[in-house]
């Protein structure tokens, strides 16, 4: 990796349920992939290129930029200067509560319409986070009250939620079909799955499933299935799992393959991630 390319990742003590990464990027390339959090995070300079939701973007200093979870993206700098930006982790479970209490409605649903904003309040919000989240002084009361500042501007924004029910959004309504193709893929994180199998359990044909699956999650099967068993592996990385373990638990051959499939999620090997979140 090009000495331009650095990810710091970091936990707060005091609320774990969210994350933050400092990256900066010159020659490295995110691969299609997708979170379990909404992602939330400030361009500080340069400019971010990605593509989510079958759309191109472009990130320029001072933006915001926002995926609802499960939203596949990828991204690279689209600029000859190096890239730098934050970006913050927060897990549904963390947030929807605040929501609610803010008044969203079927805060569940709640999603960001627009993956790039330029909104001085909410670039605020997220630095002021990422500040509490970097400092070591921070107070667990300090963080929620933060936290819950920043879910009252979202609930607060005319135009930013979108409901799925209005069909506006590019991801369907839940289709009960590959929601069972999902489910399947999750039960089996740690084996080898077929083709063949995933569409006995959508009753259809193999390759219609694969254009419909990849229109519904913006992800191929596989590519879903990878990305999924990687978002576990995190999970156990962070609770101290040792990585042959991780990687013998979610299906990863060894620990080069473990690599390869890590890496151009988080920017780091499984080792560096640790390494680096031990660090903060």
């Amino acid at each position: 990796m090009s000495a331009e390319n650095r990810f710091q990742f970091a936990k707060s003590a005091v609320l774990d349920e969210v994350m933050l990464l400092e990256a900066s990027m010159s020659d490295f390339s995110y691969g299609t992939h997708a979170h379990e959090e909404f992602s939330f995070g400030v361009t500080l300079s340069g400019r971010q290129d990605f593509s989510a939701l079958g759309e191109h973007h472009k990130s320029y200093a001072g933006n915001v930029i926002v995926f609802n979870p499960e939203d596949a993206h990828d991204g690279h700098s689209g600029a000859d200067d190096p890239l730098h930006y934050k970006m913050l982790y927060v897990h549904p479970d963390q947030l929807s509560p605040m929501l609610t209490s803010a008044g969203v409605r079927r805060a569940q649903d709640f999603r960001i319409e627009h993956p790039v904003q330029n909104d001085a309040v909410l670039k605020t919000h997220i630095l002021r986070l990422a500040a509490l989240v970097e400092s070591t002084s921070t107070s667990a009361l300090e963080y929620s009250s933060a936290l819950f500042e920043f879910a009252e501007y979202l609930a607060r924004q005319k135009g930013i939620q979108r409901s799925v029910s209005l069909g506006k959004s590019k991801r369907r309504a839940k289709d009960p079909v590959f929601e069972r193709v999902r489910d399947y893929l999750h039960a089996h994180v740690g084996e080898e799955v077929s083709l063949d199998e995933l569409s006995q359990v959508a009753h259809m044909s193999k390759y219609h499933l694969l254009r419909c699956f990849r229109d519904y999650f913006g992800m191929t099967p596989h590519q879903y299935w990878q990305n999924y068993r990687i978002n576990r592996a995190k999970e156990a990385l962070e609770l101290g799992m040792p990585l042959a373990d991780v990687a013998y638990t979610f299906g990863f051959t060894d620990l080069s393959y473990f690599n390869r499939r890590f890496k151009p999620m988080f920017g780091l090997t499984p080792y560096q991630f640790r390494r680096t979140l031990l660090r903060s």
